[in-house]
């Protein structure tokens, strides 16, 4: 088998993730998280549209991860999003930074808000 060297060009990949925190570039994020090409910080969580909102037209794919379970988001944070030409997808957060480290990987213009587990 071959082995190749993943490289993250414009942002840093999840580490890890546990029980109310995420492991993102070696540092430990306690609660919810936003991370993505302009780094990474706390997250108010579905009322913090603002944060996410900022992220227009710097990013093609915002993936949110609802927690241990898959949930929906609220109707009118993901009408934001799209009016701002943010698309968005929806999934728990282990497979949301399973995703987002794939997607870095590929050089895709990607953003992860993230609840805790």
């Amino acid at each position: 088998m071959r082995l190749n060297e993943i490289t993250y060009n414009n942002a840093t990949p999840v580490d890890g993730y546990g029980p109310g925190f995420f492991r993102i570039g070696g540092q430990v994020h306690e609660g919810a998280v936003l991370t993505g090409p302009s780094g990474t910080t706390g997250w108010g969580g579905y009322d913090d549209q603002s944060s996410l909102l900022a992220l227009a037209g710097h990013l093609d794919v915002l993936l949110i991860g609802t927690g241990a379970d898959l949930a929906h988001i609220p109707s009118d944070l993901r009408a934001a999003l799209e009016q701002a030409g943010i698309g968005v997808e929806i999934m728990n957060s282990p497979a949301a930074c399973r995703t987002y480290n794939v997607l870095l990987s590929e050089g895709r213009r990607i953003a992860l808000a993230l609840l805790p587990t």
